[in-house]
């Protein structure tokens, strides 16, 4: 045998030849494929197949499209930040094997996944392939222009490239010569993620950082770039009294609540309690209504909150959601409510809701202003039906101040601890799954108690709300955690109520309205 090997051996060096190990020095691949959706979720599975000669100790890492979440994984650790996952073996598994296979699965929502974008497997491709023969990473990505039906998007040559592929969403990579590519047939106030990756000779490079922008087109109204909204009662409890001519100029958005539920599906009325006109010395419908000019004439707008803790109404019909939309503009026009809160707090349908507010939207125009007060588990996941609603409405959409109180610890978007109400903390990693999961920054506020006797927990400082307000819009002042990236058009606060703040000397309107004025 030894003999033999001589001979072997000395015939490979005349041929010139190189001996080929058994485990070929090829690169390992990560494969993505989606297991099942059933519409409000799915799940995605990864298979890892180390084509090396060597163990290999894994770690996969890729970015989810806007709008989409993980919120659990098996068979792998799974870290985030935004919209970016990290997977590296369980505590249990060792590397793996020359040749072997290892697969990791997840669950994910809404459904409708288009697939994952940017993977890499311990930093290159996850396709396995030789980065282009050492290409670089293009980027940055830069958005020359953009209008509601296209975008185009740019970015620095990569050397030695001869040529790029630029993919949508997740998608089909379309191959392109240039730096710059041209996205057209593109849907207005739609956001999207776009990854670009040099090739060459020899396979392709490392994928791009993706570049997410939103469509023009959105309704904004005529609010503020930053503004504050405060609730006012309809009703009589421990806080104070107030006239609607009594709420101060700091509020620029005065949500009066509430409207209430009716023997009909889906129908709102309103009328002033009579509780509270008494102990207001005699408060009349129609002074109501004048002072509802007398806030316009100040340029602040009014609008009718709908639900409430005790609020009953439902719309889970195509018939209540017609009933919704005609009573809820029979009273703006009745009352000159500039528009409806959506603050249901026992139960939401987002299918028929949307169908609402959509055809409110049909019957008052363009200036309709559509808020949402969701309680923090509401707004967890897409797939809660408060997050489904306000994303399928995004295009008409005004601002979602979601209740950060009155909820005890809850996970922020990192997905790793369970923050402490009452925290910067908590205001900020909270308002962060909604700014990394499909709502735009100038439709996300904060919504806080006015003071003591407000809640029942979560009560903070105004001075806290200004720093969670910076931690978001520049990323500076933050507690313990720091969101991926700044969001400069965060909208602004929300504070339940006008009448609370009236009973601590209007502490919070007077902090956190100055602070609002002040940012960029």
């Amino acid at each position: 045998m030894k003999a033999r090997a001589i001979l072997l051996a000395l015939v490979t060096l005349a041929l010139g030849l190189t001996a080929v190990p058994a485990h070929a020095a090829a690169a390992p691949t990560a494969t993505f494929v989606k297991v099942a959706d059933w519409g409000s979720g799915f799940e995605g599975k990864v298979t890892v197949t180390n084509g090396t000669s060597s163990p290999l100790a894994w770690n996969v890492q890729f970015d989810v499209p806007s709008g989409f979440t993980v919120p659990s994984a098996w068979d792998a650790v799974m870290t985030r930040d935004g919209r970016h996952y990290t997977f590296t073996p369980p505590s249990w598994a060792g590397p793996l094997a020359p040749g072997a296979s290892t697969s990791f699965g997840f669950n994910g929502s809404p459904g409708g996944f288009p697939g994952i974008t940017g993977c890499t497997l311990n930093g290159s491709p996850c396709g396995g392939s030789d980065p282009g023969g050492g290409l670089g990473k293009p980027g940055p990505l830069t958005l020359t222009s953009a209008t509601e039906t296209s975008a185009t998007v740019s970015w620095p040559a990569v050397t030695g490239a001869t040529g790029y592929k630029v993919a949508v969403n997740g998608g089909q990579a379309v191959a392109v010569t240039g730096t710059t590519h041209t996205l057209s047939g593109l849907t207005a106030c739609t956001g999207y993620t776009v990854g670009v990756t040099a090739t060459g000779t020899t396979g392709d490079g490392p994928p791009s950082d993706p570049l997410s922008f939103t469509t023009p087109g959105c309704a904004t109204g005529t609010l503020p770039r930053h503004f504050l909204t405060g609730y006012w009662h309809n009703f009589v409890n421990a806080a104070t009294e107030l006239r609607l001519s009594d709420v101060p100029a700091e509020y620029d958005l005065v949500a009066v609540a509430f409207g209430e539920a009716t023997a009909t599906p889906g129908q709102v009325a309103f009328t002033l309690d009579p509780a509270l006109s008494t102990a207001l010395g005699g408060y009349t419908d129609a002074q109501f209504k004048a002072d509802i000019q007398a806030l316009h004439r100040r340029g602040a707008k009014v609008i009718l909150s709908v639900g409430g803790e005790a609020g009953r109404v439902q719309v889970a019909s195509t018939a209540a959601a017609g009933a919704f939309a005609d009573s809820v503009h029979a009273l703006m026009t009745a009352y000159g409510f500039d528009g409806v809160d959506i603050d249901l707090e026992n139960g939401l349908n987002a299918t028929y809701m949307a169908q609402a507010l959509r055809s409110l939207r049909a019957k008052a125009g363009a200036g309709l202003i559509i808020t949402m007060a969701p309680q923090t588990i509401d707004m967890q996941s897409t797939g809660a039906e408060y997050f489904k609603l306000a994303l399928s409405v995004k295009d008409i959409l005004t601002v979602v101040h979601t209740q950060f109180y009155n909820s005890g610890p809850m996970l922020g978007c990192d997905q790793r601890f369970a923050y402490a109400q009452g925290t910067v903390d908590f205001m900020t990693a909270l308002a962060c799954i909604q700014l990394e999961n499909g709502l735009r920054p100038d439709q996300v506020a904060l919504g806080l108690p006015a003071g003591p006797g407000a809640a029942g927990g979560g009560v903070v400082s105004p001075s806290l709300v200004n720093q969670a307000l910076d931690c978001l819009a520049t990323r500076t002042r933050c507690g313990t955690f720091t969101p991926p990236r700044a969001y400069p058009d965060i909208r602004g606060a929300m504070t339940w109520s006008v009448n609370w703040d009236a009973s601590a000397n209007w502490s919070f309107s007077k902090t956190v309205k100055p602070h609002l004025q002040g940012m960029p």
